[in-house]
Parts: structure tokens; sequence; C-alpha cells
């Protein structure tokens, strides 16, 4: 009766898919903005401030990418589970899992006593950076369990379909951060000035206060899955289910910041103007694609569900459906880097130069926009699925396997469009890939 009366079961895919994925959307656009904010209040304490805070974000992106891997294979269990009927599994994820984020948080607290130093020491040699990287980076990672724990809970609530309360305690760490800065960085409100230690001090409190929230919820009404000690014993078949999704959700985190930094390399080799060009793209490109992720996030539980449930035609509509919306994303995406690459850079006050290579940049690799709709909905659809190996291989082909051997050869031959050319090539072929792998796993079967 449970399953019969749930929406993913029943209500009609498409208003059920825009249900879904306009609070992910919504969530992401609070996230930015609060990036945007934090940069600047810390702007304000000058550039080596900025630059400190910088330093750590490598740090910060992997304690993240491990947090919502993980949350996502949890979700996409959870969702299977429920959609055959299995509570029981359901509560056991949800339990074995906030139990390993817990081991997680363990970790990175170590970590951050250990590797902060020697990792920061490697990018910069002034005493003033270097200290307030550190007093950043300590606290953030140290006291990461807020961050990891709220993640776990977002994609459980997330798996479980309630994308509006995930919404909402986004929204009120977010908003609790922003308030916090200024009062901890400059010493408002009677508070000592703490500076960069502030900004930290900030984050890991909103945070903390949007992980209490979501117990606190937990403790209050039954939110679809129990977590509860009962259920942690160790069961190496859920966490392997979990980990076989999560691990490889992480490392596709991960990538487009390594391969940044190897593009970024072979870039400036060229010259110095390129790397700026492709700073400005890849603020485009994470523009594009945040209510491309949005849309695959809110498709992500619909598909677990069902799938799990075997009703393979209601997810074969929503993988059809999240296709035509992504697409529908994507070609803004393209026909605004195309037909108006001039009007872009010009909002980012691009001179002369800028905009004469980026011009050409934004041409190239816009195309990449509208063939990228096949490789980033398929990937999350075998997430969705529990074939967290398959999604890494089309991930692969897409940022790495053909963008950096094949950008450094044809950047000899043809300098920078050379690599610009790779990014709709990569596409393309991360699509045909995509398009084989769904139809032997979920378009063709019966």
């Amino acid at each position: 009766m449970e399953q019969k009366m749930n929406p993913m079961a029943q209500k009609p895919i498409l208003p059920l898919l825009v249900s879904m994925s306009i609070p992910v959307v919504l969530s992401m656009f609070i996230q930015a903005l609060y990036n945007i904010v934090d940069s600047i209040w810390v702007t304000r304490l000058g550039t080596d401030a900025l630059t400190a805070v910088s330093l750590a974000f490598p740090l910060q992106n992997i304690v993240m990418s491990a947090g919502v891997g993980v949350g996502v294979g949890i979700g996409s269990v959870i969702s299977m589970s429920l959609g055959a009927g299995d509570r029981e599994t359901a509560d056991k994820t949800a339990s074995l899992g906030i139990a390993a984020v817990v081991v997680h948080c363990i970790i990175f607290a170590v970590l951050g006593l250990v590797v902060t130093k020697p990792f920061l020491a490697m990018f910069t040699d002034d005493p003033v950076t270097f200290k307030w990287a550190c007093d950043y980076t300590y606290i953030v990672l140290c006291i990461s369990f807020g961050e990891l724990l709220q993640m776990c809970l977002e994609k459980i609530f997330q798996g479980l379909g309630k994308m509006k309360t995930t919404m909402f305690l986004m929204a009120a760490g977010c908003i609790i951060n922003i308030v916090l800065d200024p009062i901890f960085i400059f010493g408002w409100l009677g508070f000592p000035a703490m500076g960069v230690k502030g900004a930290a001090i900030a984050t890991v409190t909103g945070q903390i206060i949007a992980f209490v929230m979501y117990v606190v919820i937990c403790l209050r009404k039954d939110i679809g899955v129990t977590i509860h000690p009962r259920f942690m014993k160790p069961d190496r078949a859920i966490l392997k289910r979990i980990y076989s999704i999560g691990i490889p959700s992480s490392l596709m985190l991960a990538m487009p910041s390594i391969m940044v930094g190897v593009l970024n390399g072979i870039l400036a080799q060229i010259d110095k103007v390129y790397v700026a060009v492709f700073g400005l793209y890849f603020k485009l490109q994470t523009f594009i694609n945040m209510p491309a992720n949005g849309v695959v996030q809110g498709m992500r539980p619909i598909i677990s569900f069902n799938y799990g449930a075997g009703d393979m035609k209601r997810v074969r509509q929503t993988v059809l459906y999240s296709m035509q919306i992504v697409a529908g994303i994507m070609v803004i995406g393209t026909i605004g880097a195309v037909g108006f690459p001039g009007l872009i850079l010009k909002a980012f006050d691009a001179d002369a130069q800028l905009m004469e290579y980026g011009i050409l940049a934004f041409r190239i690799i816009g195309l990449s926009f509208i063939f990228s709709t096949v490789g980033i909905v398929s990937a999350g659809v075998f997430e969705a699925v529990g074939k967290g190996r398959d999604s890494l291989i089309i991930s692969l082909f897409r940022q790495f396997l053909i963008i950096l051997p094949a950008g450094w050869v044809l950047s000899k031959l043809m300098g920078a469009a050379g690599i610009w050319i790779t990014f709709p090539l990569a596409e393309i072929f991360a699509a045909v890939i995509s398009v084989v792998m769904l139809r032997r796993d979920i378009i063709s079967p019966q």
C-alpha cells in the first residue's frame, strides 16, 4: 500500500520531474549566491585573505566530493529499496550510511591535522598568506562533520523525494553563513574580529546548524525511513551497494578540478591570456550546468524508485523527459556561447585581447553544450540504478580520456584552438558511448 500511494510510483512523470527538480535548482542558486557573498566579505580583508581561502579550496573540494558522492550512493539504494517494497533494507541503508559518514568525519579530522601545512606550503611561501590559509583550512577540515552529515541527510531526504525540505534547510544554512560572516570576520555585535578564521567558523557553524535541523525533523516525524543504532550492524552487501555508487560519484565530482589544473598548465605555456579565457568559459559552463544538474538530481530518486519496483516504463519515461529538459537548457547555452560570445565576455569586463581570444574559444567550446545532454543525463541514470562504474566511464570520456591527451597533442599543432575543439569531440564520443549503454541496460530490456 505504501508503494502504491507513493507519488514516485503514481504521479505523471513530467510534473513529478519538474516538482522534484525546481527545489534542487533553487538550492544550487542559493549556494552559488552564498559563495559570491562569502568571497565579497573575505576580499575586504585584502588579496592575501582571498588567496588564503582559495588555497584551501582543493581540500574543501575533496571533502565535498566525498560527502556528496557517498550521499548519492545512500539515497539511490534507499530509493531502489523502497521501490521494491523493502523498508527494512532502506532503514538499514540510512542508518549504516550515517554510521559510515561518522567514520569519514573522523578520517577528515585526522587528515586536516596531518595534511594541511605540507599541502599549503606547496603553493605559498608568504608567511601571512600561509598562516591565514592554515587557520582557515584547519577549521573547515577538522570540523567538517557538520558538512558531511548534512550532505548525507540531504541525499537521504532527496532519495525519499523530499526536495522542498532540502531546499529550505540548505537555504537556512547559507543564510546563517551569510549573516555570521561579517560578524565573525570584522567583530560586529561585540564579537572579536577573527579575520579569515572568522569566515571558517561562520562556514562550519552554518553547516552544523543545518545538520541539527535535519536531526530535529527526523526525531519529530516519520520521514519515510528509520535511522536507529539497531540498524547500524555492519552489512557488507549494503555497504558495497553504497560505495559502488558513492566512490565513482565522488571521483566524478573531483575530476573537473583536476582537468582544469592540467589544462591551465598547457594553456599557460601558449599564452597566459588563454588561462583567463578558460576560466571565464568555466564560469559560464557552471552557470548553464546548474539547472541541468538540478534536473538530474530530481530525476535520480524517480528512476531509483521505479527501477527498484521493476517499472521500466516509468524509468524510460523519466529518462526521455530528462533528456528533453536538459537539451532545452543546453540549446540556450549553445546559442549564447556560439551566437553571442562578445556580449558574455563584455559582462566580465573583458579587454580587447581577452575579447579576441575569448570569442573564438567560446564559439568552439560552446558547441559541446548541446552534445553534453546525453552524457550528463546518462551518468545520472546509471548512478540511480546502482551502476556507478558505468556512470564513471561516461564521465571519464567526457572529461579525461579524450580532452587531456587529445588537447595536449592538438595544442602542439593548432595552439589553444586544438584544446578548445576537444570539448565538443569528447561530448560527442561520450554521447555515443552513453546511448550504447542506455540501450543495453535501460531502453532495450523488457
